[in-house]
């Protein structure tokens, strides 16, 4: 007896061929050809589903599906672009299961209905490619300027414009929602280390990103003795260690505190020179805003330590921060019910990373919901999740949605 695949996982299936890599995850960095491939597979796919789909100026992918003409909308969704090397489930499976969540609802007619729904392709949430992360979302909040992230430039000089411009996905579309929903894997172990199949997040964690440039003088690596040395390399690399020692000063067993350096260039970068030039993103993040700020303030003058070292000069420059808020109260409570209504276990938990939901809690009521990661495992190739737990994801994110759309959440206008 043989038991047919859910038309979600074969189209999870699908969608995971496009920029896949040898080690099974895929490569669709922002506003690429493998990105570009995606959006147009998502868009033939939804439009075979009914939906209309527009882009707005800054890429933004907008799939609409009317459920009652004029009124409102309700918005689901998350981002198909990746890291490089980056798994096949973070962001894809958020944006796919709004798609089939609306879908469903849209087969069942029902009278309940007061509002649409958008399916929403967020561009360049991941930030790899472009900076700062969770570009498109910022625009769409009033966050940031339009025009200057279409201005914005990746390593090779290559504009947000003209790289929108050159896949075919940017346009004038414009949307007022009314809510937001959004679905995606855990990127941490509570859920898979507890047996949770279902995360309810209550807030986000605080976070600072700086960028840093670390300015010495380029001389010989052999010729030049240390005391004569200007190293940026040398400041750079007290920077990092300064940083994992901050974090662990400020972790403790009522707050935590991570660091990264995720991002190092160094100029020139030859074997005979030392460096002149070290650019460099560090971020901070904790639990906590207080426990942040403290980490913070030790982490620069760590940094100015380090520098005095190298005898190096430091420019800080742009800046991405959020705070740690709290999701609407209303939704995480409609998000317990419409779990336990479909008999899944549930736990409220907190999101280390960054998502689009992120910004968009600060302008409308938002819920956001996780499903399991095996072993924490995440912007790596390796990265895994169950089909039974993405299934149990799309069911209950139906459940939500249904619930939304009948006026739950927010009431409609």
């Amino acid at each position: 007896m043989t038991t047919q695949t859910p038309q979600f996982l074969l189209d999870f299936r699908s969608m995971s061929t496009i920029g896949a890599t040898p080690g099974g995850g895929v490569d669709r960095q922002a506003a690429t050809v493998a990105d570009g491939q995606t959006r147009n597979w998502f868009r033939g796919l939804v439009e075979g589903y009914g939906f209309e789909v527009h882009y707005d100026q800054v890429g933004n992918q907008f799939a609409l599906l009317e459920l009652v003409p004029g009124a409102p909308y309700i918005a689901v969704g998350s981002h198909m672009d990746s890291q490089p090397l980056g798994g096949r489930f973070d962001g894809a499976y958020g944006v796919l299961a709004g798609a089939h969540a609306a879908k469903a609802l849209a087969e069942e007619r029902s009278d309940g209905a007061k509002f649409n729904l958008a399916v929403v392709n967020w561009f360049n949430e991941e930030g790899c490619r472009f900076k700062p992360s969770m570009m498109g979302s910022s625009v769409f909040t009033g966050k940031l300027p339009a025009e200057q992230v279409l201005e914005t430039t990746d390593p090779k000089g290559v504009t947000v414009r003209e790289a929108l411009q050159a896949i075919g996905t940017i346009g004038d579309f414009t949307l007022d929602i009314a809510a937001y929903v959004e679905i995606h894997i855990e990127q941490g172990r509570s859920l898979d280390d507890s047996g949770v199949q279902i995360g309810v997040v209550e807030s986000t964690w605080a976070a600072n990103k700086y960028e840093y440039r670390v300015i010495g003088d380029q001389s010989h690596t052999g010729a030049t003795v240390i005391a004569d040395r200007k190293d940026a390399l040398l400041g750079a690399a007290g920077m990092i260690v300064a940083a994992r020692d901050v974090a662990d000063q400020f972790t403790d067993e009522q707050e935590m505190v991570v660091t990264s350096c995720g991002e190092i260039s160094v100029f020139p970068n030859s074997p005979v020179v030392v460096a002149s030039e070290v650019q460099l993103l560090i971020d901070i993040r904790s639990t906590s805003v207080e426990r942040l700020a403290e980490a913070d303030a030790e982490l620069i003058r760590r940094f100015e330590a380090a520098a005095e070292r190298a005898d190096v000069v430091l420019e800080r420059g742009k800046e991405h921060i959020w705070g740690a808020n709290e999701y609407d109260a209303k939704g995480q409570a409609l998000a317990a019910a419409a779990a336990d209504s479909l008999g899944l276990s549930h736990s409220q938990v907190r999101t280390l990373a960054g998502h689009d939901s992120t910004n968009l809690k600060d302008m409308v009521p938002t819920i956001m919901l996780f499903v399991p990661s095996v072993d924490g495992i995440t912007h790596n190739e390796k990265e895994f999740t169950k089909d039974e737990d993405m299934l149990a994801g799309v069911s209950l994110l139906t459940e939500v949605l249904r619930r939304v759309t009948a006026g739950e959440l927010v009431e409609a206008k």
